[in-house]
C-alpha cells in the first residue's frame, strides 16, 4: 500500500504557536493477478413495508437477482426483509443452488410497517454464521421512516460499530425521497460502509452493483490510522466525517475502513503547534496505519513521522501553504456546509438550505483557485454537482426539498468519508431529479 503525508506548512516560527495541517493519502494495492478472489460474504436487508409495495419492490428484487447471479457458487449470500418484523428468505450460506434462491426473491411481497432494526439484527446474526476471517457486508436497503423497534442514530451507531469490530462493514441505500437520511447515513458511517441515494428502481440497481463490485475487489481490511501527537501538541480536528475515538493520552485511532483494488482515501488532520525553544526539526506527530492485506490476511503496520523546521520569524514569514492541502482543506470546509445544507432541507429550512448550498459552491470555488492542475477536474465535478442541486432548488421550491437533502447527503459522505473514490455520474442525467 502506497502511504504520503503533506504539509501546509513544513516551516513554523521560532517561538510562536502555530497550526499546521496533515493530509495523508492512502493508495490500496492492486488485485494479486494470480491469487484466487477469497469468499466473498453479503447479507441484504431489504425493507418490504407498505411503501415498497409496486415498482420500487420490483425494482429492487430485480437488482437482487443480477446480484446473485454475479456471485460465485462458494459465496456466501443471505437475505432478509423486514417490515413490522424481520423475516429469513435466504439462510446466509454459498449460492450452491442459484434458482432457488432467485425464486425466493421472486415470491417477496409487501407488508406493513417499518421496523429497521428487526431486520438489521437478524441479519446481522445470519451472517455473523457464515463470515469468516475475511468478514462480511450487509446493505440495508430502506424506502421509508422507521416507526418501529429502535430509532435512534446513536443506538443502531453502536450497533453497527460493534459489528464493524467483528470484521461486518454496514452498508445503506436510501431507496426513494421517503426515507431518514440521517439515520441511514448515521449507520453507514458507524458501520465504516458506503450511504448511497437512489432515487429509481434503476439507480437502485446500479447502487447494489456498485457495492458488490467494492466488496469483490476488497484488498485491504480494517484500516486504521493511529495518531500519537508529541507532548503540548493540541489534536484540532479531523476534517473528514469518520469514526475516531481517543485511545489514549495523546492518541487517537481513525477507522477508514475495508478498500478496493487501487482504491485512494484521503484524511486532512490539524494540529496546534506549540512555541517551540530550539531551532531545526522538531516531530510533532506520528501516523500509524495498520490492516490487513486480503486474500492472505497478512497484518502490517507502517509508521510516519510527522516533523517541522522550526526557524526564526523572518524566515517563516514568506512561508507559502502547499497548495494540494490548502486545497484540500477548502474543500472539506466546503463539504461540511454541504452536510449543513442537507441538514436544512431536511427539516423544511429550505431558504437556509439554499443559502447554505450557495456558500457550498463558493468554497468549491476558492478550493479550485488554490488546487494544482492535476486535482482540479475533480473538484470541478463537484463543483457541477452543487451547482445542479442550485439550480434544481431554484426550479422546484420548497416540493424538491426532500431529493435535495438526500442527494446533498450522500454526496457528503463519499467526498468526506470515502474522498478519493470515483466522482459519482451526473445524478441529473436519463431524468433522475425531476420533481
Amino acid at each position: 500500500m502506497k502511504i504520503n503525508a503533506l504539509l501546509d506548512v513544513n516551516v513554523v516560527a521560532h517561538e510562536a504557536a502555530d497550526e499546521v495541517a496533515v493530509l495523508l493519502e492512502v493508495v490500496a494495492p492492486p488485485a494479486p493477478a494470480s491469487a484466487t478472489r477469497p469468499q466473498a460474504s453479503l447479507q441484504v436487508v431489504l425493507d418490504r413495508s407498505g411503501s415498497m409495495q409496486g415498482a420500487p419492490l420490483e425494482g429492487a428484487k430485480k437488482a437482487l437477482i443480477a446480484l446473485v447471479r454475479r456471485l460465485e457458487p462458494t459465496d456466501n449470500f443471505g437475505l432478509v426483509t423486514f417490515d413490522d418484523s424481520a423475516q429469513v428468505v435466504v439462510p446466509a450460506g454459498s449460492l450452491t443452488d442459484k434458482e432457488a434462491v432467485v425464486q425466493r426473491i421472486e415470491g417477496i411481497d409487501a407488508g406493513g410497517t417499518t421496523d429497521l432494526s428487526a431486520g438489521y439484527l437478524r441479519g446481522l446474526r445470519e451472517i455473523r454464521r457464515v463470515a469468516g476471517d475475511t468478514g462480511g457486508t450487509v446493505l440495508v436497503i430502506s424506502d421509508g421512516h422507521v416507526n418501529a423497534g429502535i430509532r435512534g442514530v446513536d443506538e443502531f451507531a453502536s450497533i453497527t460499530a460493534k459489528a464493524y469490530g467483528e470484521k461486518i462493514v454496514t452498508s445503506t441505500l436510501g431507496y426513494g425521497r421517503g426515507y431518514d437520511e440521517t439515520l441511514l447515513a448515521g449507520i453507514a458511517r458507524s458501520g465504516s460502509g458506503n450511504h448511497v441515494f437512489a432515487d429509481n428502481p434503476d439507480a437502485a440497481g446500479a447502487a447494489i452493483a456498485g457495492e458488490v463490485d467494492g466488496l469483490l475487489n476488497k484488498v485491504v481490511q480494517a484500516l486504521s490510522l493511529t495518531i500519537t501527537f508529541a507532548p503540548q501538541v493540541e489534536f484540532l480536528r479531523l476534517y473528514n466525517d469518520l469514526p475516531a475515538t481517543q485511545i489514549g493520552d495523546g492518541q487517537v485511532m481513525v477507522e477508514l475502513g475495508d478498500l478496493y483494488a487501487e482504491e485512494t482515501r484521503k484524511v486532512l488532520v490539524k494540529f496546534k503547534v506549540p512555541a517551540m525553544a530550539a531551532l531545526g526539526l522538531a516531530k510533532i506527530a506520528t501516523l500509524e496505519l495498520a490492516h490487513v492485506e486480503l486474500p492472505a490476511l497478512i497484518e502490517h503496520v507502517a509508521s510516519l513521522p510527522i516533523t517541522v523546521n522550526v526557524v526564526p520569524g523572518d524566515e517563516a514569514a514568506g512561508r507559502v501553504p502547499h497548495p494540494t492541502v490548502h486545497s484540500e482543506v477548502l474543500f472539506q470546509e466546503a463539504q461540511d456546509v454541504k452536510r449543513q445544507a442537507s441538514e436544512a432541507f431536511e427539516r423544511g429550512e429550505f431558504e437556509t438550505g439554499q443559502r447554505l448550498i450557495g456558500q457550498t459552491k463558493a468554497r468549491l470555488t476558492a478550493s479550485l483557485e488554490a488546487a494544482p492542475e492535476e486535482l482540479k477536474p475533480e473538484i470541478r465535478a463537484e463543483i457541477d454537482e452543487v451547482s445542479h442541486l442550485e439550480g434544481y432548488s431554484q426550479t422546484t421550491g420548497v416540493v424538491g426539498s426532500a431529493y435535495i437533502s438526500k442527494m446533498s447527503r450522500e454526496s457528503y459522505h463519499r467526498s468526506s468519508r470515502k474522498r478519493g473514490r470515483t466522482v459519482r455520474p451526473d445524478p441529473f442525467a436519463n431524468g433522475e431529479g425531476d420533481a
